[in-house]
């Protein structure tokens, strides 16, 4: 591309030499073409994470709010099916516990797509909701809350996990899904004793495959978990950030007094906020990619500083 760009300058002073103008237009439509093959070098980059371009474990938990935050996480879950569904990626709920009177407890979904987990990574942690509550008789304004975890889906030989250290539960399938899902003790829930991580599926038909697709979603889990205990431990030998990676609230949804999604991390605001709502969310994603991308550029900047300092030292 620095050749064609240098081909292109000498073209544009010859053509103005010589007043030729068929050239010039040549030249814009070469330069046409250098411009979309930077635009695709420059999604790409977006793009370096080690887990990038796996698979994708989603799960939505209601927080805080009462029955207002399960209805908010299931209007949460109903936005990603969406989102998911227009890019095209491939998404199964492996678990759907649902609230007493309204909404969900927890739902946790399994995505496979291009770039699935690093699209996903921008929505780990607390979503806000400000609305006009349904239910409640006096119309007043309520505040609800629901996380949002996301991990990849690593493969199966990345993490061993003992028998002994294994709790498995069955219990009823809650879920739709034929006469022989919601008549036996399908459903599995594991629990894995010495981190206390559980996780559930209930999607499949029989307990077997329920317990074999529970393991591959504890062996992504154990895996994240791992990752954030050495980056712990990173961060601590590298000293207290200035910029924290995250935050308990990363995006606040206000449908009351004055309608606005925004996103916390990077500052990205959206009017039409039931068009996020609908699925609508490619601006959130764009922009937490260029800002994730952003932060590993200074952090990488930081780090080579360190180095030369310890290299002047020594």
């Amino acid at each position: 591309m620095d050749s064609d760009l240098e081909d292109a300058e000498i073209l544009v002073e010859l053509a103005r030499e010589e007043g030729d103008p068929a050239t010039l237009e040549e030249v814009v439509r070469d330069l046409g073409a250098t411009e979309r093959r930077v635009a695709v070098l420059e999604e790409e980059s977006l793009y370096f994470g080690e887990y990038d371009d796996h698979p994708a474990i989603l799960s939505v938990h209601a927080g805080a709010g009462g029955v207002d935050a399960q209805d908010w996480a299931e209007m949460m879950v109903r936005m990603y099916v969406r989102y998911l569904t227009e890019l095209g990626f491939q998404h199964e709920i492996d678990d759907l516990q649902s609230g007493e009177e309204a909404g969900i407890k927890s739902a946790t979904l399994t995505v496979e797509g291009e770039h699935a987990y690093a699209v996903l990574e921008a929505e780990r942690g607390v979503h806000r909701l400000v609305r006009i509550s349904p239910f409640d008789s006096n119309a007043r304004r309520h505040t609800s809350f629901a996380g949002v975890d996301v991990v990849p889906l690593v493969e199966d030989a990345a993490v061993e996990i003992s028998p002994d250290d294994l709790r498995i539960d069955t219990y009823r399938s809650q879920g739709a899904g034929g006469q022989h899902v919601n008549t036996t003790d399908s459903a599995v829930r594991l629990t894995h004793l010495p981190t206390g991580t559980v996780v559930a599926c209930q999607a499949e038909r029989s307990q077997l495959q329920n317990r074999a697709r529970a393991m591959a979603l504890l062996r992504a889990k154990l895996a994240e978990l791992a990752r954030v205990q050495q980056q712990q431990e990173l961060d601590q030998i590298r000293g207290e950030q200035t910029e924290a990676a995250w935050g308990r609230q990363i995006r606040s949804y206000v449908l009351q007094p004055y309608q606005q999604v925004k996103d916390l991390r990077t500052g990205q605001e959206i009017g039409n906020v039931q068009g996020v709502l609908d699925g609508s969310m490619e601006r959130l994603t764009e922009s937490y990619l260029h800002w994730r991308r952003a932060n590993r550029e200074r952090q990488d900047r930081g780090d080579a500083g360190v180095r030369a300092s310890s290299k002047r030292f020594e």
